[in-house]
């Protein structure tokens, strides 16, 4: 079982274990990591996990990690925790637009790709917000918020086609 940050750090932590946590606290928030404290705001199975949803004992743990998220994996989360989940999804997301057999919807992987491709442009390109030539290493700071910017925009869509492969809409 695998959880983002914000969802939990991957840890050795079963489905299970996390459903219980919550099971034992309050059904009207999300529970919190037991390592890190943090709310857990989407559950993400690992593939292993899902080849062995045949097996009633996996199958029930992901309808409760569907139910989960149905309740909880929608839910806003402010920028500091959009940060903090970052590595997790952007991770997972190029590992998964690397491997031939998983797919991305056209629509996301074309927008991944286009928010890649004009935030390099910007960040190559000479002309800025704040330009370097005239404020030095201060003009560097409109290319990391671009940069960042890009990054968020790729997290967050990366984290709607998790949440909708994972309990949420369809």
């Amino acid at each position: 079982m695998e959880a983002s940050p914000s969802l939990a750090k991957p840890t050795a932590l079963t489905g299970n274990c996390i459903l219980m946590v919550w099971q034992h606290g309050s059904a009207y928030q999300p529970c919190k990591c037991p390592l890190c404290r943090r709310q857990i705001t989407l559950l993400v199975p690992v593939e292993a996990s899902l080849r062995q949803r045949h097996d009633p004992a996996v199958a029930e743990i992901l309808q409760k990690i569907e139910s989960y998220n149905r309740v909880f994996g929608g839910q806003a989360s402010g920028l500091i925790q959009r940060i903090q989940d970052l590595p997790f999804l952007l991770r997972r997301l190029f590992r998964e637009m690397l491997d031939p057999q998983r797919s991305l919807p056209f629509v996301i992987r074309s927008r991944v790709y286009l928010s890649m491709i004009l935030s390099v442009v910007y960040i190559v390109s000479p002309v800025d917000i704040i330009p370097e030539a005239i404020l030095g290493v201060v003009g560097l700071l409109d290319d990391l918020l671009v940069a960042l910017i890009a990054f968020l925009h790729i997290a967050t869509l990366y984290r709607s086609v998790l949440y909708r492969r994972h309990g949420g809409s369809s």
